[in-house]
């Protein structure tokens, strides 16, 4: 049996680690201040439209906060009870701030249907004032995060899309409150609000569809298993292959572990150093496991 660890990181990707968490951080701060304004604004002028951009801003202030914790939690080294660390935590993160989103969003929709039909007063000038600060946090926040790492960080890009969704609804706001103060329709509140509402519900859906992938071992989404398998059995000397299984740990971080029968005389070395090549530069799946096995009829040979 032949196993082989492969495990190589550079130090760039600790800076980005500390980049990130950083961005992270004074993300978290802003976002977390501003939503605590946003509220009692919505509450002093009477706009669900600004109390629904808080509802927005909160999941915010959560994902931001969920990730800076698995960013924490990420780092934990494996123990022996949880050998891969705790880098499974930024997963379960995301699931409870999916849910956290479809339920604020429910509520929202709740909230507006009332107003539909009897659209209370609002004070346009007062949600106008707090919409455009927030649209200024937001774009502010925006900017941090995206010189952070967006691309490779499934936990980056979720606070980045997050803020994305935020800057929307705060233009909403922006533009509700602007129909209340020139034309007197105080129904554009609730409607704004429903808009946030869906903004919010589409990412928590897809956050929760992504976290509870990831969460049944699903396979990730850059994995042709088809075409993994035909490379295996293609090397010089593979007869066959079996338990080919390939699973997400967290969003950047892949397993692969296979069963290769190979004939007698194979160069079992040269067979790994070929597979772990492939894998590496097509998938950048750096952790494989691959058990080699003789031909069965001679299954005693085996050491």
């Amino acid at each position: 049996m032949a196993h082989n660890h492969d495990h190589a990181h550079g130090h760039n990707h600790n800076h980005a680690h500390n980049a990130n968490k950083k961005a992270l951080f004074t993300s978290f701060i802003l976002i977390a201040t501003f939503m605590v304004v946003e509220v009692i604004g919505g509450i002093m002028t009477n706009s669900l439209a600004l109390l629904s951009d808080a509802g927005h801003m909160l999941s915010d202030a959560v994902a931001l906060g969920l990730s800076l914790a698995a960013f924490k939690f990420g780092e934990k080294a494996a123990n022996a009870n949880k050998t891969y660390g705790y880098k499974r935590f930024e997963i379960l993160a995301a699931f409870l701030n999916g849910l956290t989103l479809v339920g604020i969003s429910v509520f929202i929709f709740y909230e507006a249907i009332g107003r539909f039909f009897n659209p209370p007063q609002v004070v346009g000038p007062g949600m106008m004032t707090i919409a455009v600060i927030g649209l200024l946090v937001n774009i502010l926040v925006a900017w941090i995060l995206m010189k952070g790492d967006t691309s490779g960080n499934l936990n980056m890009r979720s606070a980045f899309l997050h803020v994305l969704g935020d800057l929307l609804g705060s233009v909403g706001a922006i533009v509700a409150a602007l129909l209340i103060i020139f034309l007197g329709w105080n129904i554009a509140d609730p409607i704004a609000s429903v808009i946030v509402a869906m903004l919010i519900l589409i990412s928590g859906w897809r956050v929760l569809k992504d976290a509870v992938h990831i969460l049944m071992e699903g396979k990730p989404a850059n994995v042709n298993m088809e075409e993994v398998k035909t490379f295996f059995e293609n090397q010089d000397g593979v007869e066959s292959v079996h338990d080919l299984h390939v699973w997400a740990i967290t969003s950047d971080f892949n397993s692969l572990t296979a069963h290769l029968t190979v004939k007698e005389d194979a160069d079992r070395d040269k067979i790994l150093a070929e597979i772990e090549t492939y894998l590496r530069e097509n998938y950048s799946l750096e952790h494989s496991t691959i058990q080699i096995e003789g031909s069965h009829t001679h299954h005693h040979h085996c050491n």
